[in-house]
This record gives C-alpha cells, structure tokens and sequence, in this order.
C-alpha cells in the first residue's frame, strides 16, 4: 500500500515572498496558521501541501526540501520500519500532533507526521 505525501517542506528565509511566489505562479492558497515561521499553502482539493518554514543557518547550508508522509500512528509506524531497517530519530510531539524524521538512501531528509491528520491513539 502507497503512503500518501502530506507536504513538502521548504526551508526559506522569507516566508512572505516565496509563499507569494505560490499563490502568484500556482495558485495555491495559504492555510490560516498562528505558528510562527510556518505557513502551509494548499493546491487543489486533495493534493499535497508546501510548507514553508524559516530556515536555520543550519537548514540553509544543506538541503532546503523535506518529503513528509502522512501517518496517523507515528509510534506505531516507527516501530514497524524499525523492524524492516529504517532507524527514525526520537518521536516529537509539539502538541496536536507528532512527528519523526529519518535519511533516505541518498541522506536526503524525510519525515512522518500526524499534523493534519485524525489522530487515533
């Protein structure tokens, strides 16, 4: 079974002008957030979100692009991959929501997260 995309991660210095970018040239629309540095911008009904997050010096000196999936039991799945070899750092839990993150094969950065999504725990 196929686990969906929930969004792509940007890592930017100036999320006004690139979340402008996207609603200009693509015709996404912004999400209403109260988190600062953060903003999530939505296509069209059912496709995958960008979120943009202020960036670190860190973030900015590597890769700039996080693939995140979309998991309703984080803990669970961790566990599960754990057993088939994908190895997850500590699993976050900023309120409403939880996630972790992991390398792909090629040391790109992925995560799972419930932010967004029902949650049963």
């Amino acid at each position: 079974m196929a686990i969906p995309i929930a969004r792509v991660i940007l890592y930017v210095k100036d999320i006004p002008t690139v979340a402008r970018f996207y609603q200009t040239h693509f015709g996404m629309t912004p999400l209403t957030s109260t988190e600062d540095g953060w903003q999530e911008l939505m296509g069209e009904a059912g496709s995958c979100q960008i979120a943009l997050h202020r960036a670190s010096a860190r973030q900015t000196s590597g890769t700039a692009v996080k693939i995140v999936f979309g998991i309703a039991d984080v803990r669970q799945f961790v566990e599960e991959r754990a057993a088939a070899g994908l190895k997850f750092g500590r699993i976050h839990e900023p309120g409403t929501f939880m996630f972790a993150n992991a390398k792909d094969p090629a040391g790109n950065s992925i995560q799972i997260s419930s932010r967004g999504l029902m949650v049963c725990r």
